[in-house]
């Protein structure tokens, strides 16, 4: 028979969905039911210092707090915790007396290496078993691989791991790895896998080491549901099945199933995992999945602009997200700054005399439409919808700071045929060289989350051309029922509450400001509250 031993680390890499509370009944619980599947080994969570300890979340201070979860009768299984290098010093790990965890697993970046393979082996003195984990080992060259090898000889730990920290190893790129280091580790140190599952290959891949040629015995990470962060992981429940059918093993499925149907159901139903194109790109990329994702929720860019933006971020820096830095390359990558002050003047012209209506996407504009109608079809009425083209109104612009919404209303007829007018910012490569061009880094705001919403950024370029007042339709401020935020189905995208709320409260703080320039009137309802000096930190929703 093969041996190779399954990890869950469901508590651990499955907590980055839920920020790890998963409420000590359900720890407790969880691993119960991963015990009675006969799960080898069993991750109880991480041990860090930098967060204060909460019981309900799989993130514990000491020792001592994880063996307050774990099951009174351990079964055949081990249970293990993960440090993340720099998260803990190990002189506050006691020695090993077989109360608590069994093994720490010690995950780390590479500029780290030598100084967590140090910490490496003080755990390892300590008498736990001591799993190495350089994230990212794909980044290592061989005989970079083989270096570590050597020194994990010396340490002598239980295993010493693959980790595809972004989900980008292919079959081949997997054996080849795993062939080096079985061609030069000690026979007694277990080869581990630990797999994302950007590409799909999770299950894939596992299979391919099972049936690897070799002797060595082998631990491969999973967890239930395949939860996990981004894209998640391989699933336990199917890996263990594969098992069971290709090499005869004795794991059980049902209790697996049962952790899935009284925790995981819920937690998947509000924090969803699994494929999706920001983390297939992140893995092209070889990046971190953070930066994708990142991007594509800025909700504005094309799939080209986002290959673009990933393709010029460092090898250096593409192991470690940085938010600071990839906000930083997404403006430069849309700053094609421009002097629009002839535009400014002639928009000026234009509007003389106007009152100005400007027409959100919001669903509002459909319940009110009477009262939008009414409005927009005054002759001394000038109609600017923002990033789409109303059903029921005609505008006589749209302005499109959206490179994502651009693509999708560049074929109507009504403005390749002059009737609308475009006013672009200059962010947007123009396929209609009549569209007015506008200066995009001139019309950002200063909050991070609404940075570069398009209808702040229109209300910025009329308080830019002296206008003293404004009407505005269908700016209504988002809802937690996403359905309901757009006129337009296919206009949604999705956010977490938290980001919402942020949303909210910044779009109401920015129009505060504007409003102190511009006289702005809502013609339907809305949630921003900006009449106020101190913009209330979270918005009601009706």
């Amino acid at each position: 028979m093969k041996t190779i031993k399954v990890l869950d680390c469901t508590l651990r890499d499955g907590g980055y969905i839920n920020d790890w509370e998963f409420k000590q009944s359900n720890i407790k619980m969880i691993l119960n039911y991963l015990r009675e599947s006969n799960v080898d080994v069993i991750e109880c969570g991480f041990l860090s210092d930098k967060r204060a300890y909460d019981q309900e979340k799989s993130i514990f201070d000491t020792i001592e707090r994880m063996k307050e979860v774990l099951p009174e009768d351990r079964g055949n299984s081990k249970y293990v915790c993960m440090v993340n290098y720099g998260e803990y010093n190990a002189k506050d790990i006691p020695d090993y007396d077989g109360t608590s965890v069994d093994g720490i697993r010690i995950a780390f970046h590479k500029k780290d290496l030598h100084e967590a393979l140090e910490l490496c082996r003080e755990i390892s003195k300590k008498g736990y078993m001591t799993f190495i984990q350089p994230m990212v080992t794909i980044n290592y060259s061989d005989l970079e691989l083989l270096k570590l090898a050597e020194t994990a000889n010396e340490i002598m730990p239980f295993a010493l791991y693959i980790a595809d920290s972004f989900g980008v190893m292919k079959k081949n790129d997997l054996l080849r790895i795993f062939y080096l280091l079985d061609h030069n580790v000690n026979e007694e140190i277990l080869i581990g896998y630990h797999a994302h599952n950007n590409l799909q290959l999770a299950y894939s891949n596992a299979q391919a080491l099972v049936n690897a040629n070799t002797n060595r015995e082998r631990i491969i990470d999973s967890s239930v549901f395949g939860m996990g962060r981004g894209a998640g992981n391989l699933n336990t429940e199917l890996f263990i099945q594969y098992l069971n059918d290709s090499l005869d093993k004795k794991y059980k499925v049902y209790p697996l199933l049962q952790i899935i149907d009284k925790v995981l159901n819920k937690i998947y139903a509000k924090n969803y995992w699994g494929y999706s194109l920001p983390y297939y790109l992140s893995a092209a990329y070889n990046c971190h999945p953070n930066y994708a994702s990142y991007l594509s929720e800025k909700n504005t860019l094309t799939i080209k602009s986002i290959q673009e933006i990933l393709g010029n971020i460092p090898m250096n820096k593409r192991s470690n997200f940085s938010k600071a830095f990839i906000e930083e390359l997404y403006l430069d990558y849309q700053a094609h700054s421009i002097d629009d002050i002839l535009i400014l003047n002639q928009l000026k012209e234009e509007f003389k005399d106007k009152e100005i209506l400007v027409i959100a996407p919001g669903s509002s504009i459909e319940e009110y439409h009477d009262k939008v109608f009414e409005k927009s079809n005054r002759s001394d009425v000038v109609v600017i919808s923002i990033n789409f083209k109303p059903e029921k109104i005609k505008p006589d612009y749209i302005f499109i700071s959206n490179e994502k919404r651009y693509e999708k209303l560049y074929d109507d007829e009504a403005y390749l045929n002059g009737t609308i007018k475009l006013i672009l910012t200059s962010n947007i490569k123009a396929k209609d060289e009549k569209a007015i061009k506008v200066d995009y880094l001139s019309l950002l705001n200063t909050i991070d989350d609404v940075r570069d919403n398009s209808t702040l950024m229109l209300l910025k370029l009329l308080q830019r051309i002296e206008l003293e007042q404004v009407y505005i339709a269908g700016f209504d401020g988002y809802d937690l029922d996403q359905e309901k935020n757009y006129v337009k189905p296919d206009m949604t995208f999705t956010k977490d509450k938290d980001s919402i709320n942020r949303m909210n409260k910044g779009v109401s703080e920015e129009l505060f400001n504007l409003s102190k320039d511009i006289e702005i009137e809502f013609i339907t309802p809305t949630r921003y509250n900006y009449k106020n000096d101190i913009v209330k930190s979270e918005v009601s929703y009706g």
